[in-house]
């Protein structure tokens, strides 16, 4: 798929980012969601690497190390999906900060993100591009319309997670901008550390 990039112009509170054919890319504001639309951009993620995390502890210091790793077998990932998920979701549009990009009437990609005011954060639960869409440049696209908004929402720093398994999401994020910034060796279960899925924590800083 070949996309013209002309000079990006903003239409209210739309951002116009690409021409295509005779019909325009452009953020939204995304203020409603359902759980047919999440189903067909949460999809989930196939990785052939994984970052294989230890932990070593003493009196005198505490290391994490993460090595990426070559897997045998792609490991693939699939979330579940329910009511209580979209009515969370659904609870954090009204604070007027998360956006979705739009193609001929549809959603082709989002980004769910939630302020925490007394930190100062804004948490990314969900940011995901339909693979139709993918490698364009949509998804630095988005993030950087985030990042204005955590700017205007009075955010000092965007916060992602994601798994020690989510080698294309790890490598994504660094792209826009984020680094590692702490991982939890029991944020999913008891036994992360030996079940497999680690929790990695990301970040971008939107102010000094």
């Amino acid at each position: 798929m070949q996309v013209t990039t002309p000079a990006e112009r903003t239409l209210g509170d739309r951002l116009i980012l690409y021409n295509l054919g005779m019909s325009e890319i452009a953020i939204h504001p995304l203020t409603e969601i359902n759980p047919g639309l999440l189903r067909s951009l949460i999809i989930g993620y196939t990785s052939a690497e994984k970052y294989i995390v230890t932990k070593s502890e003493s009196d005198q210091q505490a290391i994490f190390t993460l090595e990426l790793q070559t897997l045998d077998q792609p490991y693939h990932k699939r979330w579940p999906m329910d009511q209580e998920m979209v009515d969370h979701y659904r609870s954090i549009l009204d604070q007027g900060i998360s956006v979705g990009l739009c193609h001929q009437n549809q959603w082709i990609g989002i980004a769910i993100a939630e302020k925490r005011a007394w930190n100062r954060s804004l948490w990314v639960w969900e940011f995901h591009i339909h693979p139709d869409y993918r490698r364009e440049g949509l998804g630095r696209k988005m993030m950087n319309s985030l990042v204005d908004r955590a700017r205007q929402s009075d955010c000092r720093v965007i916060v992602c997670e994601t798994q020690n398994t989510n080698v294309p999401a790890i490598r994504f994020y660094r792209k826009v901008g984020f680094e590692i910034a702490g991982v939890d060796v029991s944020f999913y279960t008891n036994q992360d550390l030996t079940d497999f899925e680690v929790a990695i924590f990301m970040k971008r800083y939107v102010e000094p």
